[in-house]
Formats: structure tokens, C-alpha cells, sequence
């Protein structure tokens, strides 16, 4: 069965937690009051503080629960009358260290709790190049997992967890239907009308889908931090390749969109590549091994 999903590609205010989730339920409810009202809204990375923070990170962190509990408390004030998930990045603060993570969250007011935690993902891959220092910062996520949600199952990716073709092999392998990017990526590479850094996001992002027959939705975050500028373009690619929607370059909007899952059988069908890989796994793995082995010993 379909379902609508929509992009919050936005500019939040840095290190305003408070502000920034007034900010995103207001976004919510104002949506699932339109005419066409989003299944799921997809928010980028550190969308309820700002990206570039350093050390200030501790500052803005909080648990996936202390989340979880605020944006419940903002909807249940909204009077929000209808049930909507909700994607976003945070700094978590989990087990005494500090994460780059994402949370998948389900607000149903029918339900006497309202807001339920589903999921949340520790960032894998910390890039520690040009203006990125983020292992100084934050602490490194250890897995790449799916989970189920009322509309199939999916994993979240943060940023450069993208940027690693192992990442959504393993998701894919582990049953994901949908991969939620979120990213906040500074202009890079201005030679053409397209920063180069949203060219290679969009090559990426349709190798992704067309390889693994995956929806892949992506949320970028906009704004000037530092005098970096956060490019947006966010997108929702189809399980062919095929790009479905694209938001504007540095600029707030919301882009939306129809997820349909029954592509995705059809997609695999066409290009067995997933199939393909389950069954040539024993061998992967016998190499894995191999490449383990030397490593230990010449370590």
C-alpha cells in the first residue's frame, strides 16, 4: 500500500533545541492538516540543533527517550488529530559518550502514550577531512540495522554512512525496503550551476536504489553555519534509479512525495543484483575472512 512522505528540508537555529522542536511539530502539524497529509516526515541531520556545534555538542545533546518525550509533549499541545511517523537527526547523549544519531519516531493520539520511540541509529562512518572533525566530537556508531514500521522495513543512514557502498548492502541484505538519508553536506565544487558535491550525492543516492530495488529518501539540511553553507537538494529516488522528486538548492521547503513498496519486487525482479548477492554470500564471507586474517597478521 502506498504512503505519502514528506521532506522537511530545513535551516535550523544553532544549539536552539527548544526553538527547533517547537519548530519541527509545527511543521507536522501544520502538514498533516493539508489536503495531501504525510504518512512520514523526514527531517535531516542534527535537525534540532545545527551541525557544526564542536564541543557544544554536549550542550545540545539528549537521550533518544528524553527526545521521544519532548516532541510527544509539543504534539499532544497541538492537538495533532492524526497518526504520522517522524524521522530526524539529533546528538544523542547514550551510555555516558555523545552520538552523531537519528531517530524514527510514530505519534498516533489515539494511542494513550502518543509518541513511541521505534528506532534510532548511531552514525557509522565519522568523516575527519576538510571542514569535518567529527571524531573529535562525537562517538562512533558500531551497527547498521533495519526495522520494521507500519510501512515496511527500513534503515537510516547518516551522511557519509551513504558514502560507504557496504552500509546499504548490509541494510538491504538485512531486508530494508527503504533507506531515510539523512545528510548535511556544505557546498562543495561550484564550476557548474550544481554544487559538485549535490552531483555525486544524486549519482550515489541512484546507484543505491537501482542496485539494491530500495526507496531511498533523502533529507538535507539548508543553512549557513560558520560560513558554510548547507546546499539542501534533498530527494526521493524509486527503486528503479529513477529520480522522483528534487527540493531546490539553499532553500527551506518541504518536497513530497508517493512511496509505493510494491516497485520493489518489480525493480528486483528486473535487476536481481540483491538476489544475486544473498546467493554468492558463503563465498563473500570465506573472502571476509581471508582479508581478517591478514589483516591480523600484519598488524
Amino acid at each position: 500500500m502506498s504512503f505519502q512522505v514528506a521532506i522537511g528540508q530545513i535551516s535550523p537555529r544553532k544549539a536552539d533545541v527548544k526553538g527547533n522542536l517547537d519548530r519541527i511539530v509545527e511543521m507536522v502539524t501544520s502538514l498533516c492538516q493539508s489536503d495531501t497529509p504525510p504518512d512520514l516526515v523526514v527531517f535531516p541531520e542534527t535537525a534540532n540543533s545545527g551541525y557544526f556545534l564542536q564541543g557544544g555538542v554536549r550542550e545540545v545533546a539528549l537521550s533518544s527517550e528524553d527526545l521521544c518525550s519532548e516532541l510527544t509533549q509539543r504534539f499532544v499541545s497541538s492537538g495533532i488529530t492524526r497518526e504520522v511517523d517522524v524521522a530526524l537527526g539529533f546528538y544523542e547523549l547514550w551510555e555516558g559518550n555523545i552520538y552523531n544519531s537519528a531517530a524514527y519516531l510514530n505519534f498516533n493520539p489515539e494511542d494513550p502514550a502518543c509518541g513511541t520511540l521505534i528506532h534510532t541509529h548511531r552514525k557509522f562512518f565519522l568523516p575527519t577531512y576538510g571542514v569535518f572533525d567529527e571524531a573529535r566530537f562525537v562517538a562512533r556508531g558500531r551497527s547498521i540495522n533495519s526495522f520494521q514500521t507500519r510501512f515496511g522495513k527500513m534503515t537510516i543512514l547518516v551522511c557519509e554512512d551513504a558514502w560507504h557502498s557496504i552500509t546499504p548492502t548490509l541494510a538491504a541484505l538485512q531486508g530494508a525496503e527503504m533507506l531515510l538519508v539523512l545528510s548535511a553536506s556544505p557546498g562543495r565544487g561550484f564550476q557548474t550551476d550544481r554544487p559538485s558535491n549535490v552531483e555525486k550525492w544524486q549519482r550515489l543516492l541512484q546507484a543505491i536504489a537501482e542496485e539494491h530495488g530500495v526507496w531511498v529518501i533523502n533529507s538535507s539540511l539548508v543553512g549557513f553555519e560558520g560560513g558554510k553553507g548547507f546546499v539542501g537538494s534533498s530527494m526521493i529516488i524509486g527503486p528503479f534509479g529513477n529520480l522522483v522528486g528534487q527540493a531546490p538548492l539553499l532553500t527551506e521547503c518541504v518536497l513530497t512525495g508517493t512511496i509505493d513498496p510494491e516497485d520493489i519486487p518489480v525493480a528486483r525482479a528486473n535487476s536481481p543484483y540483491l538476489a544475486d548477492l544473498r546467493a554468492a554470500m558463503p563465498d563473500i564471507l570465506n573472502q571476509i575472512e581471508d582479508i581478517l586474517a591478514n589483516l591480523r597478521r600484519n598488524s
